[in-house]
């Protein structure tokens, strides 16, 4: 007698709650506790937190870089099952250590800055704006919006030399350039980014060697959103320089509401704290490929900056 078979019924997943509970990780947060940006990725990565239920220690930097290799040696020795990692030393000064973690099992994302060859030699994920790109579109709306000429100056300040990092600011200056801009480069100093007050008496003697600014770059949203005080300190107006540059946060929605502050290009830091934590715990849990997302999603103008109003005082954008 021959069985009649019919077509075997799919196995139904199981709906699970906090599914990466037991899972040990480490999460860089780049910025010091209460960092304007970095409190936006921690908020993302806690909400992921909250949601999957794995355990995460939380490492924060002040955006040093060396001190971001040294906490990534250690958090390496603590054998975490994964760790999420800021891109900003570069891939040179990450490579190695990377490439002990992937000896010893532990799987890998990175955030805000790429590492495309790390990732390529030893895995991992990457979330955040490809910031060569992000610079680069940046340098060709400041030139639409400013109503940029050549010969106009304008400034950018950044962090030029870092292998990296600095590939966004270098995009933004060549796409200026192109557009026959002379622009005077602001190497970013240490501890700027943390206190941003601190690159006051550069910027304001920066103004006052080129009253003719047209335009003045910030490489990040601590800086950005410290405009009002280095503008008030020049002696300029709302409106007098077109000040530009990366990220949202309360203080820059102030900065827009003033009238201090004309374009920003929004990386969406949340979701370079949220999906690292939901791509290491798919990693580690489910066997998932590293997922990569470029958040680099737009820009926020005087004209548009009232619709993240709201979520940028809730710590969201």
């Amino acid at each position: 007698m021959l069985a009649l078979v019919g077509p075997a019924t799919p196995a139904r997943a199981e709906v699970r709650d906090k599914w990466c509970r037991g899972v040990h990780l480490r999460f860089f947060v780049g910025g010091a506790e209460g960092d304007s940006f970095a409190t936006i990725v921690y908020n993302g990565a806690k909400q992921a937190e909250r949601d999957f239920g794995p355990s995460v220690d939380y490492i924060f930097s002040g955006w040093d870089v060396e001190k971001m290799i040294q906490q990534l040696r250690e958090a390496i020795a603590v054998k975490p099952d994964g760790i999420a990692m800021m891109g900003h030393p570069g891939d040179s000064a990450i490579m190695p250590l990377a490439e002990e973690a992937a000896s010893a099992g532990i799987k890998m994302m990175y955030q805000n800055v790429p590492v495309p060859g790390v990732v390529a030699k030893f895995g991992g994920g990457y979330v955040g704006a490809q910031v060569a790109q992000l610079g680069r579109a940046l340098g060709v709306e400041v030139v639409k919006r400013a109503g940029l000429k050549p010969g106009d100056v304008a400034f950018m300040q950044g962090p030029f030399e870092n292998e990296n990092r600095g590939a966004r600011e270098r995009g933004t200056v060549a796409a200026m350039e192109e557009a026959g801009v002379k622009v005077i480069k602001i190497n970013s100093q240490a501890g700027w980014a943390a206190d941003p007050n601190l690159a006051l008496p550069v910027i304001a003697a920066a103004l006052a060697k080129y009253p003719e600014v047209k335009a003045i770059g910030y490489g990040g949203g601590q800086m950005l959103g410290n405009v009002p005080v280095f503008m008030q300190a020049a002696g300029r107006k709302p409106g007098e320089v077109f000040n530009f540059g990366v990220d949202t946060s309360p203080q820059v929605v102030e900065g827009f509401k003033g009238g201090w502050v004309q374009l920003a290009a929004d990386q969406q830091p949340f979701m370079q704290g949220y999906l690292p934590i939901l791509g290491l715990c798919q990693q580690i849990v489910y066997r998932f490929t590293p997922i990569s997302v470029d958040t680099g999603a737009g820009f926020v103008t005087p004209d548009n900056y009232r619709e993240i109003a709201k979520l940028a005082t809730e710590g969201l954008r």
